[in-house]
């Protein structure tokens, strides 16, 4: 893995991971409902495509035409780079087979055809959910991230966090699989006045990086990460 940074294109974010991700590694985006986990995969797919990158963009929840709507209602021109640098695919999670054969077989595939150097899949615990027990959860996750780490590409996944724990994922596996975590969440002041949304880089394998816990903003065409702000 090199040093090469690839950057999220969200401010303050990047500049808490020392300037972006490590070039070729996978980073997990953990966060319940209405954190934004979505729009931070978004912002690194729109991030590369403004580089003139190739990305490929697996949905296991929305369908391409919301995706579709929900970039446009950001502002971003998405339409030049359809079918030649933007490769979307929806997978539906309730087919098994399908799902987890397109996932394991045929993405380290496409990644080589279209020349790809960024990759989401959004959320992956969907796809987690798909085995029956944890020992086969832990052993196809485990040859998923290794064969994926072959791949000249950098990975961002989204998870759903657990039910009883905010800053776990949803079936605890994913953030000792990644190189980089990111936890979403929100921060409830004791008078109850106002709710914020704050971030964490709870890790960053082979990188310094901020452990501070930073607000954050999700506003119509960008997210705001205020680094230099302290959470309250």
């Amino acid at each position: 893995m090199s040093e090469e940074r690839v950057k999220m294109g969200i401010e303050g974010l990047d500049d808490m991971m020392g300037g972006g991700l490590i070039s070729g590694s996978i980073c997990a985006i953990i966060g319940t409902y209405g954190t934004g986990k979505t729009t931070f995969s978004l912002q690194f797919m729109w991030e590369g495509l403004k580089n003139g990158e190739n990305v490929i963009y697996i949905s296991l929840e929305e369908r391409e035409e919301r995706i579709l709507r929900y970039i446009e209602q950001k502002g971003w021109d998405i339409k030049p780079f359809l079918g030649k640098n933007l490769f979307i695919l929806k997978l539906d999670p309730t087919d098994f087979n399908i799902a987890n054969n397109r996932i394991k077989n045929e993405l380290p595939q496409m990644i080589k055809e279209v020349n790809a150097s960024r990759v989401v899949i959004d959320p992956i615990s969907l796809f987690e959910d798909l085995f029956e027990t944890n020992a086969l959860r832990r052993h196809e996750m485990f040859r998923f991230f290794e064969g994926f780490r072959d791949q000249n590409c950098t990975m961002v996944i989204t998870s759903e966090t657990d039910h009883e724990n905010p800053f776990l994922s949803r079936h605890n596996l994913i953030e000792y699989l990644s190189d980089t975590v990111i936890v979403l969440r929100y921060v409830r002041p004791s008078d109850l006045t106002d709710v914020h949304l704050a971030l964490e880089v709870v890790k960053m394998r082979l990188s310094q990086h901020s452990r501070e816990i930073k607000p954050y903003e999700i506003q119509p065409d960008q997210i705001l990460v205020y680094s230099e702000a302290n959470v309250f």
